[in-house]
């Protein structure tokens, strides 16, 4: 196909002549010419081995269906480059499978679709609605979880800020206590030390008192009674 623009006629040598849409699992068969796998099954379906190119109507053995891997990949680079040209020209989102703009939101499977995908198999039994649409509703639903999640962020926020008070006071009673009860071991201490010191003299006494006791028992008795009498 001749074409004053190139990616055009690109696109159109990746379409395939049955389904008129992008080559899906190409295959190409004993005239040159390429189909869709599925299209061209489809096409030659009941009859026998023999059949015609639906091209150019040339006889063509089925069985001699090879994969055109070279295709395939050129088809990637097409749909590389389209997508390439549309975010080189600022344009909208396009179908990377369609090439189409993507102004449809399938609700079951979460995406966003063109009008092609739309009137597929795949999404003919789904929900769809305008993507403006599901985007506004998204919107809400955004707002509102990041509503929720702010409110629960203060109250996280409040919690961790009590929390910390907390510590705060105990930390303080803490060392409250501890000063009180380095202030009671001093208090103790100077008390058993008192105490100590009060018994060592007594007991000193208590000796001196007994080595004179024993002194005396030691002299003879007329001395002891005379000691003892005096």
């Amino acid at each position: 196909m001749a074409s004053e623009n190139p990616m055009a006629s690109l696109q159109y040598e990746a379409t395939c002549p049955i389904c008129l849409g992008d080559f899906k699992d190409p295959v190409i068969i004993d005239c040159g010419h390429n189909f869709c796998r599925a299209c061209i099954a489809q096409c030659w379906e009941g009859s026998s081995t023999a059949a015609t190119c639906p091209q150019c109507r040339e006889t063509v053995q089925q069985r001699n269906l090879r994969p055109n891997r070279q295709l395939a990949n050129v088809l990637k680079i097409v749909k590389q480059l389209n997508l390439q040209v549309m975010k080189d020209a600022g344009g909208e989102r396009v179908c990377v499978e369609h090439q189409e703009p993507l102004k449809l939101f399938c609700e079951e499977d979460q995406t966003p679709i063109c009008l092609v995908c739309d009137r597929s198999r795949t999404h003919k039994a789904h929900t769809v609605v305008p993507i403006e649409e599901a985007a506004q509703e998204y919107k809400v639903t955004f707002n509102f979880s990041l509503s929720q999640w702010q409110k629960k962020q203060k109250q996280r926020q409040k919690i961790v800020s009590e929390f910390q008070q907390l510590r705060q006071f105990l930390e303080e009673q803490e060392r409250l206590l501890l000063a009180q009860l380095e202030k009671l071991d001093k208090e103790i201490g100077k008390i058993q030390n008192e105490n100590i010191t009060k018994f060592s003299e007594q007991i000193s006494r208590l000796s001196e008192l007994i080595s004179e006791l024993e002194g005396k028992c030691q002299k003879p008795a007329s001395e002891f009674l005379q000691v003892r009498l005096s």
